[in-house]
Parts: structure tokens; sequence; C-alpha cells
């Protein structure tokens, strides 16, 4: 991947210097001024040497002072960019790697790391998720705290100092440097409060906390903890907040990501896989010596009656119904898709006796649902050749849907000739 190294340019602090000849000019001009005022403003006295020394010795001393400030400065705000430009390198390289990330607390963990080196005196640190239907609050990720213990307080926002803080706003990042204080003015009980203060082995002296918004909906807060005393100030709060809302950047992103992905990956209506999902799974098929591996297509008999009958609504309710019952039986352990209209396709393992006494029984179940749903399979053995095996277990599938409408089919002849007798 292509990454531009902003690290190692900024690096180079000659920036605070000042060169010889500027320093020359910056004291030889005006003292060369003050020479001849005094030599033609000042009469010549006893006192004209001394005076004349002494005004040059306080300009000296005071440009030495001040550029010696000004370096100072400059130093300051160089390592407060060079801070900014590697919060910005550490999130374009989060979002950009997203993809090798299984879910996105596995994301939050990694984001969280960064932001503990990223902050000085940074210690420990915790990633706390809102949840938008109860406002109740828990700790998703941790760097440095038992996350079990955190995860049995139960608290809701305003319980926060966050909240508190800001007057239930949480629109800033706070700081509380006396973390005993802030917690004995709390609601939470008491056995809650010691788990806070004492989920890692030093306990929190001082906490920096900021919300994380999404779309202008809080999303979580990220807290920064410390050890020591008064460890975060202004210029901490600063770069948090350039931090916060770089992660919320990060974390939308991420999202946004992972819901193209599944939109790419998953039938929309059914979540289940969809077909260029499925195909693409097989190629990593692990076959195993003691378990055969079985190819399974199902295919609803009566879509087109519920269709017609109650609506396209419950047309799609059956199909997400038959999804649901599928995934319940299958869904953990083997491929499972939906392949296209009303077929679905099963990758499984297992003795043929156990799949067809589940299917079996997943037939009898939903053909007592009301409005009920029936269906026709068909199972091949799936050795090698997959189009070979999935042309047979379609044939078989549709051998049994012609058999279901074989008895209808004499019915209807058999009633047509008794009406023309």
């Amino acid at each position: 991947m292509f990454e531009v190294n902003t690290r190692g340019l900024i690096n180079n602090k000659h920036i605070a210097y000042v060169d010889f000849t500027s320093h020359l000019l910056l004291l030889a001009v005006p003292l060369s001024l003050f020479i001849i005022i005094f030599t033609f403003a000042i009469p010549n006295n006893s006192f004209f040497y001394l005076s004349l020394f002494l005004v040059c010795a306080v300009y000296t001393l005071s440009y030495g002072i001040a550029y010696h400030i000004h370096k100072q400065n400059i130093l300051r705000l160089w390592q407060h960019l060079e801070q900014v430009i590697h919060i910005n390198d550490t999130t374009y390289e989060l979002v950009n790697l997203s993809s090798q990330y299984n879910s996105e607390n596995a994301f939050l963990d990694a984001l969280l790391q960064k932001a503990v080196i990223a902050i000085d005196d940074a210690e420990m640190g915790s990633m706390i998720l809102v949840d938008k239907n109860t406002s109740r609050l828990q700790f998703e990720s941790v760097v440095g705290l038992d996350l079990e213990a955190l995860r049995k307080i139960n608290f809701t926002l305003e319980e926060t100092f966050q909240f508190r803080s800001t007057n239930g706003r949480c629109d800033k990042a706070v700081v509380i440097n006396n973390m005993k204080n802030i917690n004995a003015k709390s609601t939470l009980t008491s056995d809650d409060q010691h788990a806070l203060l004492h989920a890692s082995t030093k306990p929190i002296c001082s906490t920096l906390s900021s919300p994380i918004r999404i779309d202008g909906k809080l999303y979580g807060m990220m807290n920064l903890d410390s050890s020591k005393m008064e460890a975060f100030g202004d210029y901490d709060i600063n770069l948090v907040n350039i931090l916060t809302s770089e992660a919320a950047n990060a974390i939308s992103l991420y999202q946004k990501s992972k819901k193209i992905e599944i939109m790419a990956d998953y039938d929309g209506l059914t979540e289940l896989y969809n077909r260029k999902k499925f195909d693409s799974a097989i190629l990593q098929w692990q076959h195993e010596p003691d378990l055969a591996s079985y190819i399974i297509i199902l295919d609803m008999d009566n879509l087109k009656p519920l269709n017609d009958q109650h609506g396209h609504q419950a047309g799609d309710d059956a199909l997400k119904a038959f999804a649901q019952s599928l995934k319940k039986l299958w869904h953990s352990e083997f491929l499972l898709a939906r392949y296209g209209g009303d077929e679905f396709v099963a990758l499984c393992r297992g003795p043929i006796e156990t799949i067809e006494k589940q299917i079996s029984q997943l037939q009898q179940d939903l053909a007592a649902l009301s409005p009920g749903i029936h269906f026709s399979f068909g199972i091949a053995h799936y050795v090698q050749d997959w189009a070979s095996a999935f042309k047979q277990a379609d044939n078989n599938m549709y051998i049994q849907k012609g058999l279901k409408k074989r008895p209808a089919a004499e019915g209807c002849a058999t009633n047509k000739i008794n009406h023309t007798h």
C-alpha cells in the first residue's frame, strides 16, 4: 500500500533556528543605531560610555531572551503539528486497512491502541458505546483495563461525568484530574465505582473523556486514563478533539464500507449469502475424511400462490421465515445462500440420514405455519466436481416437485372424465 511518510518530514525542526547572518543583522543594526544616537544626541560626559554599554547590554540580553522564548514556542507548535499529522496518518491507515478487521469491535480495539500511544501520559483507555434505544452504556474496547469487570457495570449516559460536566450536551472533551472526587458525586453503587477506579493494576487518577459523534448523534465516548494526578491539560484536550473527530470519520467510513460489503455479498431480503458470495465461498470449502459433503437445493412450492392470494408482502414474509429456519438449522456450521427467486442452496457435512431427518422435520414445521410454507428439495454427494453435484441435486429436486404435482394432475384428469360421463 502506498503511504506518505509525513513523520519523517515533520521531524526536521531547523525552522525554529535563526542562522548566524540573521542574528548578526538583528543585533548589529539596532546596536549601530544606538551608537549613532548616543554620539550625536547625548553630550559626551563621564557616563556616556557606561550608558551606551548598559543600553547595548540590555538590548542584547532582551534579544537573547526573546529568541529563546520564540524558539521554544516554535518547537512546541512543531511538536503539536507532528502529533496532529501522526493522528491523521493513524486514522488514514486504519481506514485503508478496515477490510482486514473482522468486526467493528476489532476496529475499535486498533483505534483505541493508536489513541493511547498518541497522547502523552495516557497509560490506559476505553471505548464506551451508547445504546441508542435505552441510553445505557457498555464498555466495548479497552487497553490496559479489565474488560470483563467493566462490562458488569450497569450505568446510563446520565450517570457519566461527561454528561454532568457538559450539562447533558456531551459535545466536548473534559478532563477529570481527581477521579475519586468526581466518583464521590456519582449515583453509581460503591461496587461499580470501585470497579471503575481499580479495573487496572494502577489506580486511575486522571481521565480525559471525549465524545464521538457520527452524523450528529452520540456514538460513544473515548476515555484515556492515567495513574498520575493532573496528567492532562488543554494541549491534550486539543489533541483529543482532533483525534475523536478523525476517529468519528474513521468509524463512519468503516461502517459504510461494511454496509457496502454486506450489500455486495448478502441477499437484502433474507440476509443470507447471495449467489456470487456462495460461489466464491465454495472455493474455500474443506472436505473432511470422516464426514461426507452434500449439496442441498431447496425450492419453495407455493410462493406464487402466496403472492396471488395474500399479496407480495406475504410472499416476502414467507421467504424470510424460510431463510430464518434454514439459518437456525445450518447457518453456524455450513454454507447457506438464497440462490435466486425462491431457490435456496446449502452445502453441508454429515451423515445423509441426519440431513434428511432435519429436512423432513423442517417441512413439517413450515407446513404448520399460517399460511403454510411448502418446499421441495434435492440432495447430491459433493466430492470434487461442483457442477456435476449441483446438476444432480437440481434434478432430484425437480423429480420430487414433479411427484407432488402428479397426484393433483391425476385428480384433475379423473374429475374431467367423470364429468364427461
